[in-house]
């Protein structure tokens, strides 16, 4: 007999490895019966109340290092058969309107459907997602509201749970994206996927 355990995924939708992870994490949850929660926060809020920055301007400077994170990404979309994915030509994208968004999605009950739809058009498509008329088109070609979530990301309570999110994201240790929860155990990055797979066993398993 096992017993029911939650992933919680600190997500946002510029993170290029957010998108991987996330597709990678149907299969852990498929063989795990582990219950995903997707956590909206915005990962420049992170990076700026933890002194981080992106790989790009952290490791620029390092000999190999960059290449060498190319060659692990190549390794992950081979190995998870993740072959519609490409860098976006505007990176980095502004998110926080689609971040705003995808908690206004939330509250509407259209969040897998606007998750599938943007992640989509950020990692897939090349789409500009800081651009709103970008957004509402997109939007309104997968048989969303566009304007109706797009007026919604102005709404002060939308607003506020995202910077909710993302403090409270802070306070466990989150200092980048993709970063998982099981328990209270913490892993970053979606090469830890591995790990997050085993401590879910471990979780699950009752005496």
């Amino acid at each position: 007999m096992t017993k029911p355990v939650t992933i919680d995924f600190i997500f946002d939708f510029g993170s290029p490895n957010g998108y991987l992870a996330r597709k990678a994490l149907v299969g852990v949850a498929d063989r795990t019966g582990a219950t995903v929660r997707l956590i909206p926060c915005l990962l420049g809020g992170i990076f700026k109340a933890t002194n981080n920055a992106s790989p790009m301007v952290n490791f620029g400077g390092v000999k190999g290092k960059l290449a060498y994170e190319g060659l692990e990404t190549r390794r992950f979309i081979e190995k998870h058969k993740l072959t519609a994915f490409k860098q976006n030509p505007h990176f980095p994208v502004n998110t926080l309107l689609i971040m705003r968004g995808l908690v206004a999605a939330r509250r509407a009950s259209v969040e897998e459907a606007y998750l599938t739809v943007v992640l989509a058009a950020m990692w897939e498509e090349g789409e500009k997602m800081d651009d709103p008329e970008v957004v509402l088109r997109v939007l309104k070609a997968g048989g969303l509201d566009g304007e109706a979530l797009i007026a919604a990301t102005q709404d002060p309570e939308v607003k506020a749970e995202l910077v909710a999110n993302t403090e409270a994201a802070v306070e466990r240790g989150v200092f980048g994206i993709p970063t998982f929860f099981v328990g209270d155990e913490m892993f970053f990055g979606k090469e830890r996927l591995g790990q997050v797979e085993d401590e879910v066993r471990r979780q699950s398993a009752t005496t």
